[in-house]
């Protein structure tokens, strides 16, 4: 059965948004004031402590269950000649994930992590947006709710990413449509096409911003017409982690274009989520200004599965064993500052 069976139903849930456990968080901070070191010299690991213990809830957080979704679908734009890989490959991708030979089976296992591979109707791509909505409000409501169901509670920690061929495309337009500008400023190279690919790219993601143009106004409405189905689910996995109280690694640009409304939706619809790292698709770096986050990492990565987020997890991973391995100045018999 779909969660959502309308789209006032998902609006009212993108709306009803817990804030975090304020406690937790200042029980972390105030822990790091203790610890044998200088205030703030850890950097960006203290924060991220922090920014764990919050949306975990706990003055300790703890990285025990960390779970990788890797959300896949495939695109009807891709008739449009925007990838220089057949759709097929998105299924036979989802045969390597099974058989433990991509990037993404490797860095999962170093990470300590589950890894998890959902693929969504690939036997029925979305409609061509340049063309008709990719998804219809049910098929949208339907992607969304995988997603949404896929979060398992007890999770510490959830990683989430993407396959599928043309999807950089779809990521494009709906980063188009919600910050402005059009192909020319967010179509990137995906998988490695050509100059005369990119144009193609780009003109197809511009006809989909003008059929699309009515629709505009609705971050959803514009998931809907401009995404496709593993944009839609990990929109509802962000949403279901929020709801759930589970923090978030978010992957590349077309991870962080799926979860990207629900930031147009409510302010500080994603303070429970951080960017695992930067990728090279060359729209990523606007589209994360765009959102005011600061990524983990600066790679050089475009692969997406989530090779970015299981990466990040080795740095969550630092942050908390910090945090509850070090010892006070009291425990250590070690003079604070005066």
């Amino acid at each position: 059965m779909t969660r959502f069976t309308s789209l006032a139903e998902l609006h009212d849930a993108c709306r009803d948004l817990p804030s975090g456990d304020a406690l937790a968080e200042e029980a972390v901070r105030e822990r790091q004031q203790n610890l044998t070191k200088p205030p703030g010299s850890l950097g960006r690991l203290e924060q991220l402590a922090a920014w764990l213990g919050r949306w975990q809830g706990r003055g300790m957080p703890r990285l025990d269950r960390v779970e990788v979704i890797v959300f896949v679908g495939n695109h009807g734009v891709t008739a449009q000649g925007v990838s220089p890989y057949p759709p097929a490959v998105t299924g036979q991708m989802v045969a390597n994930f099974a058989s433990g030979g991509a990037a993404i089976n490797q860095l999962a296992g170093l990470a300590q992590a589950n890894l998890r591979v959902v693929p969504l109707e690939l036997d029925t791509p979305t409609a061509d947006f340049t063309e008709a909505p990719a998804m219809d409000a049910a098929g949208f409501l339907r992607a969304v709710s995988a997603g949404y169901d896929a979060v398992e509670t007890g999770t510490d920690l959830l990683c989430l990413g993407e396959m599928g061929i043309g999807n950089t495309s779809a990521g494009a337009a709906i980063a188009a449509a919600l910050f402005g500008e059009g192909g020319e400023r967010w179509a990137g190279r995906g998988t490695g096409i050509d100059d005369a690919g990119l144009a193609r790219k780009i003109a197809a993601i511009n006809a989909g911003l003008a059929r699309h143009a009515a629709s505009l106004q609705d971050p959803l409405l514009v998931a809907a017409a401009l995404g496709g189905r593993e944009l839609a689910a990990i929109l509802g996995a962000t949403l279901a982690a929020r709801h759930l109280g589970i923090p978030v690694l978010l992957d590349g640009f077309v991870c962080t274009a799926g979860a990207a409304p629900l930031a147009r939706l409510v302010p500080g619809g994603l303070d429970h989520a951080v960017i695992a790292h930067v990728s090279a698709e060359a729209g990523h770096r606007g589209l994360v200004e765009a959102l005011g986050m600061v990524p983990l990492l600066d790679l050089g990565m475009r692969l997406g599965e989530a090779s970015g987020a299981a990466v990040a997890v080795l740095l969550l991973r630092a942050a908390i064993v910090c945090h509850t391995g070090m010892a006070t100045f009291a425990q250590a018999g070690v003079t604070d500052r005066t």
